[in-house]
């Protein structure tokens, strides 16, 4: 498949709605039929033509059912994978635009996200794609292109549970904060981006104030005031870490569980600050 190895395959939830029409446009040669055949099997895991297995005994039905179903359950964990990558590069054009330029560092910026998260194979793959973005984004203009964006937001959150849909913004945050400035136009993207994927604003605050070591961060961290009694450390504790586990993002791949990995340690570490100015 021409589009290389980072993105590839059977594209999950993408190969519809507003992510699939910028896709089609986008990816192109990734839309072939042979990539999608898995859209022809039918609810009970049985690829081509059903009526070819009923007349070759119970031993081989039983095995095309289960090699079936293994092919199946790594089509849909592929099409997961290549659907949240997707995703990404897509939010990370719209956070890049936001001042209404693309600067040369801007680009490196990503080059070596992409890098460090994923590999050597990312960056000349998802270079092409999110400058083939930006393309579309000319033609269409401004206001059409957020619409795409609002849209594709409201196709993530339908699709992807709320941890997901927490890590796509965490990445986003790092990718914002990789240069060591923060433009306002960024923070204000990351906040229509949150709203539009159906998270409250004040998981930014979180994410922004992660790999800090002061107290007053680790509060920031777990969303609370540092007037919040024992108890509610405890249940805010609690409800980021079941939130944030990466193995709720674990079907995505090794290297975004990873990654989620990373920032749960933060977010423990944050509250081990915490409990241990508190004598908890």
């Amino acid at each position: 498949m021409a589009i290389g190895k980072w993105i590839g395959g059977f594209l999950g939830f993408i190969n519809g709605g507003p992510l699939g029409a910028l896709a089609g446009l986008v990816l192109g040669a990734l839309f072939d039929a042979g990539l999608d055949r898995v859209n022809d099997t039918d609810n009970n895991g049985w690829s081509g033509n059903s009526s070819n297995a009923q007349g070759n005994g119970y031993h081989n039905n039983t095995s095309r059912y289960y090699n079936n179903n293994t092919a199946n359950h790594h089509q849909q964990q592929q099409g997961e994978r290549n659907s949240f990558l997707f995703s990404f590069l897509v939010l990370a054009a719209y956070i890049i635009r936001a001042d209404g330029k693309v600067m040369h560092s801007e680009m490196e910026t990503l080059r070596a996200f992409l890098r460090r998260n994923f590999g050597e194979v990312a960056v000349t793959q998802g270079d092409n794609i999110i400058r083939n973005i930006f393309d579309q984004q000319k033609q269409m203009g401004t206001m059409a292109f957020e619409q795409i964006i609002r849209d594709s937001c409201w196709q993530i959150a339908a699709h992807m549970n709320s941890s997901q849909c927490l890590q796509l913004l965490s990445f986003l945050v790092e990718l914002t904060k990789a240069d060591g400035r923060v433009d306002p136009s960024e923070v204000n993207a990351l906040r229509n981006l949150a709203h539009w994927l159906g998270l409250d604003a004040s998981v930014l605050e979180s994410m922004f104030n992660l790999e800090k070591h002061d107290t007053q961060s680790a509060y920031k961290v777990l969303g609370i005031s540092p007037n919040a009694t024992n108890d509610e450390v405890k249940a805010a504790y609690r409800k980021m870490a079941l939130q944030h586990h990466p193995d709720r993002v674990a079907t995505l791949g090794e290297d975004i569980r990873l990654a989620a990995e990373k920032k749960f340690k933060e977010i423990n570490e944050a509250k081990e600050r915490i409990y241990k100015e508190r004598g908890m």
